[in-house]
Formats: structure tokens, C-alpha cells, sequence
């Protein structure tokens, strides 16, 4: 069943992620970060107005069946708009039934336990939305980049999440999977920007230059990890993560009724 991407509230012209389940559906080439070929270009802001909405009351249903609980996971390289993405889409959930995880690198204590021992304490209970900015899959892409694992090893956890995905499925937990792509030259368009701008200088880090150089590397571990853990019970879907960049927003001009208005 398609997610529905955006709507445009005057057109009624529709965008659908699509669940990936083959492996041919997965295009993270540079082009395929950019707007998809039929999101409209106008009235974007209603629309993301409307869904906010209706998230925000579908939410409190959720919350009174209490039956559920629902998980959603992003992932993306640095720049991406992980942090974005959940500031525009939850702005109108109630925080009281909203818990959003960043997963950094593990602490002492996390590595004393298994990998999935901190990912497990914060799903969500019935009733809760989690956000998993950054997830355990953090575990499987950073280890076979670096080469802090084997191929082996890191094959047994991909394995390993999905058996605990599925564990939680059964348990009436609700999966959704997002990786927010982003091209290349986007992401150094944004990195720079962290550099230049002092309100987001405390984003930027020396370690994304170096993730930048292992690009390629980067693509075919998230390209293997959505393959095989794109499951029916905990689908991914692929987000082109350009797309608000592409559409030449801009501020309207002041009106000139208004103009040369004094406030006294």
C-alpha cells in the first residue's frame, strides 16, 4: 500500500512513496534525490498544512485505541534533513504521545550490551509514536564502512534486525522505514552552509568531510541494508531528499497596498 507522498490541496495531484519490495526498486543515484516528476509546484505550504492535520487528529485516535504502537525510523547520510523533516511533519502531534531517539555513537555502558540493547529500551509503548533519528541501522552501515566488521558479521546483524522487526511487528508495534536521500552536490551545498551560517555552525563536524569521501561506500551499504531488510512486516521507503531545494521557493513581495504603512 503506497504512502501518500504529498497532496496539493487545490489540484488534487498526488505523489506515492512506494513500499520497496525488490530490490530493483532501490535508485540512489544523484538524480534520483531530486523533486519526483509530478509533485506540484504550487500551494505546497496548504498541503503540508492539511496533512499536518490530519495527522494530528488521526494521532488522537491512535492514542485512545491504545492497541498500537508506532515506530517510524529515518535514516540519511549527514545533511539529509533528518532533523528537519520531523520539526515540518510532527509539528502538530502532541508531544505528550511523541518520543523522538537520536542514536549517537554508543556509550560505554550501550557497549557493553548487545547492539540492539539501547534500540530496544526506546520503542515506543502502545498508544506512542517513536522517531528514530538515526537508528540501528547505524550499526550495520558505520561498522562495514570503516571496516570495523567483517562481511560476515555484519551479514549475521542484518539478519539479526529483522528477526527483532519482526519480533515487534508481532507485538503491535508498527514499523514505517524512511532513508532521506540526498545527491552529492546538495549535500555540500548544505554542508557549506553549516560552516557559513553561525546558527548552524554547532550541526557541522569534521567526521561528514570524511563520510563524504567514502560516498560510494556509503551508497552500497544502504543499498544492500534496504535490500535485505525491506520486509512485510517493516518496509523502507525512499524519500528523494532534494526535493524542497528544486522547487525555487521563495518569500511572496510585500504587497503594495501596504506599503509605506507607519506603525505607531
Amino acid at each position: 500500500m503506497p504512502l501518500q507522498f504529498i497532496l496539493d490541496a487545490h489540484d488534487q495531484d498526488t505523489v506515492n512513496l512506494k513500499p520497496i519490495t525488490s530490490p530493483k526498486q532501490i535508485r540512489l543515484t544523484n538524480a534520483d534525490a531530486a523533486r519526483p516528476k509530478g509533485l506540484p509546484s504550487k500551494h505546497l505550504d496548504d498541503a503540508a498544512d492539511e496533512q499536518v492535520d490530519r495527522l494530528r487528529k488521526l494521532q488522537q485516535k491512535f492514542y485512545a485505541d491504545g492497541r498500537f504502537a508506532l515506530l517510524i525510523v529515518l535514516q540519511g547520510r549527514d545533511a539529509s534533513g533528518k532533523d528537519g523533516a520531523i520539526r515540518k511533519v510532527f509539528r502538530g502531534v502532541n508531544p505528550m504521545g511523541c518520543n523522538v531517539t537520536s542514536f549517537k555513537a554508543p556509550t560505554e555502558q550501550e557497549q557493553a550490551h548487545d547492539y540492539l540493547w539501547r534500540v530496544h529500551a526506546r520503542i515506543p509503548p502502545r498508544r506512542m509514536i517513536g522517531i528514530f533519528n538515526r537508528s540501528h541501522y547505524e550499526d550495520v552501515i558505520v561498522p562495514r564502512v570503516h571496516k570495523y566488521l567483517g562481511k560476515k558479521i555484519i551479514a549475521e546483524r542484518l539478519e539479526q534486525i529483522n528477526r527483532f522487526e519482526r519480533m515487534l511487528a508481532e507485538n503491535a508495534v508498527v514499523i514505517l522505514k524512511f532513508f532521506l536521500h540526498i545527491s552529492r552536490d546538495e549535500q555540500k551545498k548544505r554542508l557549506i552552509e553549516r560552516l557559513e551560517d553561525k546558527k548552524k555552525n554547532w550541526k557541522f563536524r569534521a567526521g561528514d568531510l570524511d563520510d563524504r569521501e567514502l560516498w560510494d561506500d556509503f551508497t552500497k551499504a544502504y543499498r544492500d541494508a534496504i535490500a535485505r531488510c525491506s520486509t512485510s512486516w517493516a518496509r523502507w521507503h525512499i524519500v528523494p531528499a532534494d526535493a524542497l531545494e528544486d522547487l525555487d521557493l521563495h518569500y511572496p513581495a510585500l504587497d503594495p497596498k501596504v506599503r509605506g504603512i507607519k506603525i505607531k
